[in-house]
């Protein structure tokens, strides 16, 4: 199968493209092809030389959704697209709500597959190879489409960088999704939006990640405190999100964000592997526990032996005096 054309969705945030769409689009650029992109909202327009610069040529507009969910209108209208013969040899999506839900809906539209955790893509005998971590990330298996049709895949954060290529802005064609009847008709009718201050977990440069070894909620200050000296993000393991100390928004992992700072430490966590799933690939990994047997221990550049209520506000005092 030859996949001459890729479509990316582009997933729009306070009116810019979101990093790991950016992704996408740079991972679709080196397979070769023609790359564009399925854009949705009330101004697509306003996001096509940010696209362009990343190499997108054309961006499919499928208009103000009107309040609607975009799985529906979305999935319908890239299947019409396919089915019109004017689709893509393959799609990609970001695994973001948003993303799978498009994703999954497309392959139901389509009845081809959708290859989901896919944490790198490679070219072979005309068609793409996917690689996707399993087992916790302990192995990584190799999957490929067969039969005719698009190839469906959903791919993790920071699998691959962001590269602008310094094209010109991308063409923008209306592409409206077809009548969908009751199915689209939920609406979102409000909006949470969780306050947060300095950058964001999966975009930090330092993110300082605290785990059960706090011992308890009142302790996740310390977390916060060092991260804002270090301009960094606050994350955390599974265990604290689960047991309610923290918002799901901030957890680290195979089930949570996948994170690839310049610096990662990690204070009172002990390592499962769902939790180094998701921030192995930083750069510099600093893990602080009292447990010298601690799996964390094992991808960490620099090991702290000793007790995070003890070491950390040493840290915060020596940074505090520095600056």
């Amino acid at each position: 199968m030859s996949v001459d054309k890729i479509w990316v969705l582009a997933e729009v945030t306070d009116g810019a493209p979101i990093t790991t769409s950016l992704e996408l689009i740079t991972a679709a650029r080196s397979l070769g092809g023609t790359v564009e992109a399925v854009a949705y909202g009330d101004d697509t327009a306003s996001v096509a030389a940010a696209l362009g610069a990343y190499g997108v040529t054309t961006v499919h507009d499928v208009g103000d959704l009107a309040g609607s969910l975009p799985g529906v209108p979305v999935a319908a209208s890239i299947a019409a697209a396919v089915e019109a013969g004017n689709g893509p040899g393959a799609i990609l999506f970001p695994a973001t709500y948003d993303g799978r839900d498009i994703a999954g809906r497309l392959s139901v539209k389509l009845d081809r597959p959708v290859l989901t955790n896919v944490v790198d893509l490679t070219e072979a005998d005309g068609g793409l190879v996917s690689q996707h971590a399993i087992f916790g990330g302990t192995q990584v298996l190799s999957a490929r489409f067969t039969g005719e049709g698009p190839q469906i895949f959903v791919v993790r954060a920071k699998s691959f960088a962001a590269e602008p290529s310094g094209g010109a802005a991308a063409e923008v064609v209306a592409a409206p999704a077809p009548d969908t009847g009751a199915s689209n008709a939920a609406k979102i009718v409000s909006r949470h939006v969780e306050e947060r201050t300095g950058p964001k977990l999966d975009e930090a440069d330092v993110v300082v990640s605290g785990g059960r070894g706090l011992g308890d909620k009142d302790q996740y200050v310390l977390i916060e405190e060092l991260a804002t000296l270090l301009k960094g993000a606050p994350g955390a393991s599974r265990a604290i999100v689960d047991a309610g100390w923290v918002p799901y928004s901030h957890q680290v992992g195979q089930t949570g964000k996948t994170v690839k700072p310049t610096v990662y430490l990690a204070c009172g966590i002990s390592g499962a592997t769902q939790h180094m799933v998701g921030m192995k690939n930083s750069k510099n990994i600093v893990a602080i526990n009292k447990d010298q047997d601690a799996p964390i221990f094992s991808v960490a550049d620099l090991g702290i032996v000793g007790d995070v209520h003890k070491v950390l506000p040493q840290l915060i005092e020596a940074l505090k005096a520095r600056s």
